[in-house]
């Protein structure tokens, strides 16, 4: 058992790392909100274009931060092995890499997403809309890539900070061109959803360039190695990808099975998709909290896998899982008695709103274990643990959840409810087959 003083610290550890980066990746999402709720209020049917069009793209940005995890995760072992220049090698094989995925998703996504969206039976003016908005988000791709491999970096040698400071100013520059571009000011025409997506390419861009600039920069960045060439170290580089590999699989199967509600919502109607697109982009603003603290954990867990502490990293593991459970708990008791005022605060249209309430209300039920999942799928790829993540993902969200979904929506006729219904049983099955699989491995201690 724990002694409650190694408890306080891990917790005290996991607090300062993990505020920061829960920060950051609130940014992440306040980008979206920020672009959502401008969009939304000018007008219900260009949130629509603006939902789907993003739809395509969020599957590419979080399969790339799966396919970017081992950055983080290589860079916290190299400190706890003592091995700093380690770290500069992780860097610079992540920037690469990084550049390299940004770079072919865009490709891909600017010619196959237009026609994707043309043949999956949305009317026509929904997938026109949705189309000009998605190659703009394409765009923006090899930026976002870019900075997100230097921000994970900062974070795996325990320096979030300065990633999250880069984040919110980043954020600064969204709201301004959004405020401009959506509407149409400074004698600009009223862009919509399409100002939207150029705010978010402008945003991207400006965060690139500041994080490097930092990095660089740093006093210290010589003796972390970020300017040397790394010797070749196979199986450095095996263990980045893999851990990529898995992180990026696990998240093409959730994030896909998540963008498949939008369509199902989309064959419903063009409410039900703004509808849902409110529902989504709040419990994804919460979810970036869990997903911070499973970023904290992680680092706390590579160092003591760096530092072969295997008690550490079981404890560590524990107290994020306890810290994400509390505040699931906590933000279902504050979304649900004002889940209406939540709904208007990004549309007046009426029927929208009704609709969006009785969503966010539902989406209650599954804070907890889809904030518990993800830290818990961290944890066990930060002790090397990469497949049993990756297969629980694809059978709770890819075969259970997208199928139910469709089944609930369309043949039972219960609509927005259906879709989240399914998603609160995948991800209750999801949580506890990663428990599980935590449990086995924690008794083998």
């Amino acid at each position: 058992m724990a002694a409650p003083a190694s408890v306080r610290a891990d917790l005290s550890e996991l607090w300062l790392l993990a505020w920061p980066v829960v920060i950051s990746r609130v940014g992440i999402m306040t980008m979206g909100l920020t672009d959502a709720l401008v969009v939304g209020r000018y007008s219900a049917v260009q949130l629509g274009f603006h939902a789907l069009g993003w739809a395509p793209t969020a599957v590419v940005v979080t399969v790339a931060i799966g396919l970017l995890s081992g950055v983080q995760v290589m860079a916290s072992r190299a400190i706890g092995e003592g091995e700093p220049r380690k770290a500069g090698a992780a860097l610079r094989r992540g920037l690469a890499y990084g550049l390299w995925i940004g770079l072919v998703s865009a490709a891909f996504v600017a010619v196959a997403g237009p026609p994707f969206l043309h043949e999956i039976g949305l009317a026509r003016s929904l997938a026109d809309g949705a189309s000009r908005v998605l190659v703009i988000f394409a765009l923006s791709l090899p930026a976002f890539t870019t900075s997100f491999t230097a921000a994970t970096w900062l974070e795996g040698l325990g320096r979030p900070k300065p990633a999250m400071t880069m984040m919110w100013l980043a954020n600064a520059v969204n709201l301004v061109v959004d405020l401009v571009l959506v509407p149409g000011h400074l004698g600009l025409p009223a862009l919509g959803a399409v100002g939207g997506g150029w705010a978010t390419f402008s945003s991207r861009a400006v965060l690139t360039l500041a994080t490097l600039i930092y990095i660089v920069r740093m006093p210290d960045a010589r003796a972390l190695g970020v300017f040397d060439k790394p010797a070749r170290d196979r199986p450095a580089e095996r263990d980045q990808r893999r851990i990529g590999y898995g992180a990026g699989a696990s998240n093409l199967f959730e994030v896909a099975s998540f963008a498949g509600m939008n369509i199902i919502a989309g064959w419903i109607s063009a409410f039900t998709v703004a509808a849902y697109a409110i529902q989504n982009n709040v419990v994804s603003l919460v979810f970036m909290v869990p997903l911070g603290f499973s970023t904290a954990t992680s680092v706390l867990v590579g160092r003591a896998h760096g530092a072969r502490d295997l008690r550490a990293l079981n404890r560590a593991s524990v107290v994020g899982f306890m810290v994400v459970i509390v505040f699931g708990l906590v933000m279902a008791l504050i979304i649900w008695p004002g889940a209406g005022l939540i709904a208007r605060a990004y549309t007046h249209e009426a029927t929208t709103v009704a609709m969006a309430t009785v969503t966010l209300t539902l989406s209650c039920l599954f804070l907890v274990p889809d904030g518990l999942q993800v830290v818990v799928a961290q944890s066990l790829r930060a002790r090397g643990d990469v497949l049993a993540p990756t297969a629980t993902h694809f059978f709770s969200y890819a075969v259970l959840m997208a199928p139910l979904a469709w089944y609930l929506a369309i043949p039972r006729h219960m609509g927005l409810p259906g879709i989240i219904w399914a998603i609160i049983l995948a991800s209750y099955l999801s949580a506890s087959l990663l428990l599980a699989r935590f449990w086995m491995l924690s008794k083998r201690l």
